[in-house]
């Protein structure tokens, strides 16, 4: 990512930019193709020349056309003809950010496919949820990951889109008039370069294409700062549920050798406010007096490299923690059941209204049973069996199937879910649920064993039709009302 932002990189895209520019105008007559063929042979040019020759000209895009020139010999009088800075500046601007955008789109799908992993892995994992930092209701740690899996595509895509919309060029002129040059010249221009010519423009490229960019990769930031703020909340010493790896010889503090802290979270906590900043500094370049001033050009010089190259940290550190990460299953058994029951209240309350009790009653009920729970540090299940009035309702086995964390658990795969909707659409309304790992399982509604097979080998073909699937076994079995 660094090359691309390098001084070195600017000047040899400008070339790119006046090279495409000459040919075009060749191409059409408007210069001798000797003279194009001069500058398209130009050897390149040296970002420390043209930055010695800045130092008398005090205008970069000047310095670099005397520089070229200086290579060039008589035929550089046709280069940069009829163009403005804005022109090279701009173009090649937009060839950059495509560039780096491909850079970010790499690293996001190497830490998508480290979360979908760890997913995989951790898709039965139990653990408590948490509203307001207090217990909620029970949860898979591999829910979480796909959480954090479906945001990162939805970067993925938000970031496709951006790079769309900054993949344009400009050889309109100083105030986009084509004053000098037909339009047909930056159509040439931008086809040779793989870009779209700018609908309409100044002096130069519309800003809030900028902006939007930038926005993109902040709110890619945003959601990396976020994943790496529920590790470093899990880590803490009285959750303990997962940790950033820690490797053999690594020091936690200077005065603590007990510490391991989760440092590479923090930082990523702390570079998405630069991203962040960077943003907001885009969108403040998108006003411009008239057809164009400067004031954006100091700016972007230093947020648009910046971010890219942040984000770009970001990713594959987050990647590295990902497959790094240290989960403790058992801790977060033990955080699970650490409020007592208490976090079935939900199941219990709908149980309660499923049987005649209304809402509000039963919520006092559950409430009251919650609440002693919590001040007397006693079972929630047994009180609830210990109250009269919901014996009277809740028999034992509707208690038991009230605190079964598997029936809570059973529609947490949100792999499952998506294969459900899916045959839903394709007219299989009676698979009721899908669970993902080595099998596929699928629970469908079918009177017996042997009229579930060829619903499930329908469904098999359907779905397994894939070239690299060499064959496949389907197994039905009666489970009771829930042949699958």
């Amino acid at each position: 990512m660094g090359r691309i932002w390098r001084d070195q990189r600017k000047y040899e895209t400008w070339l790119r930019v006046e090279v495409a520019a000459a040919e075009a105008m060749a191409a059409t007559g408007l210069i001798p193709e000797p003279a194009a063929r001069d500058i398209a042979a130009c050897a390149g040019v040296r970002a420390e020349r043209i930055d010695e020759i800045e130092q008398t000209t005090q205008h970069d895009v000047i310095a670099f056309t005397t520089a070229v020139a200086e290579q060039v010999g008589p035929s550089a009088r046709w280069l940069h003809f009829g163009l403005t800075s804005s022109d090279v500046l701009d173009t090649a601007l937009a060839l950059q950010m495509g560039e780096a955008c491909g850079v970010i789109l790499a690293d996001l799908d190497g830490a998508i496919e480290a979360v979908a992993e760890r997913a995989r892995e951790h898709r039965d994992t139990p653990m408590i949820g948490r509203t307001h930092g207090v217990h909620a209701e029970p949860m898979t740690f591999g829910l979480k990951l796909a959480l954090w899996h479906a945001e990162l595509r939805r970067a993925r895509t938000r970031l496709e889109r951006a790079r769309e919309v900054v993949n344009v060029g400009k050889i309109s002129g100083a105030v986009g008039t084509y004053a000098h040059l037909d339009p047909e010249i930056e159509r040439r221009v931008c086809d040779a370069l793989g870009l779209t010519p700018a609908p309409v423009a100044s002096q130069v490229v519309q800003r809030d294409r900028h902006a939007e960019l930038l926005g993109a990769l902040a709110i890619a930031g945003a959601s990396i700062e976020k994943f790496a703020l529920e590790v470093r909340g899990l880590q803490k010493t009285e959750i303990g549920e997962v940790e950033e790896g820690f490797a053999k010889g690594q020091k936690g503090s200077s005065a603590m050798p007990h510490k391991r802290n989760p440092i590479g979270c923090e930082q990523l906590t702390g570079l998405a406010r630069v991203l962040r900043a960077n943003a907001m500094a885009a969108i403040e370049n998108v006003a411009l007096w008239h057809e164009r001033d400067i004031s954006h050009s100091s700016v972007e010089r230093i947020i648009i490299p910046d971010s890219f190259i942040v984000l770009d940290h970001m990713l594959r550190r987050f990647a590295r923690i990902v497959r790094g990460l240290v989960v403790h299953p058992e801790r977060m058994r033990e955080n699970l059941e650490r409020s007592r029951g208490v976090v079935f209240s939900g199941t219990v309350l709908l149980e309660l209204a499923q049987r005649g009790v209304s809402r509000e009653q039963a919520y006092a009920w559950v409430q009251r049973a919650a609440m002693r729970s919590h001040d007397e540090r006693l079972d929630f299940k047994t009180l609830l069996a210990q109250d009269p009035e919901v014996t009277a309702v809740l028999s034992r086995d509707d208690l038991d199937r009230a605190f079964d964390l598997e029936r809570q658990l059973r529609h947490a795969g949100p792999i499952g879910r998506t294969i459900v909707a899916a045959l839903g659409s394709m007219g299989y309304g009676s698979v009721r649920d899908v669970r993902q790992g080595k099998y596929f399982e699928l629970d469908v509604d079918a009177e017996t064993p042997a009229a579930a097979r060829p619903l499930v080998s329908e469904i098999a073909d359907r779905l397994l039709a894939n070239p690299v699937i060499e064959s496949y076994r389907v197994e039905v079995d009666d489970h009771g009302t829930e042949p699958s």
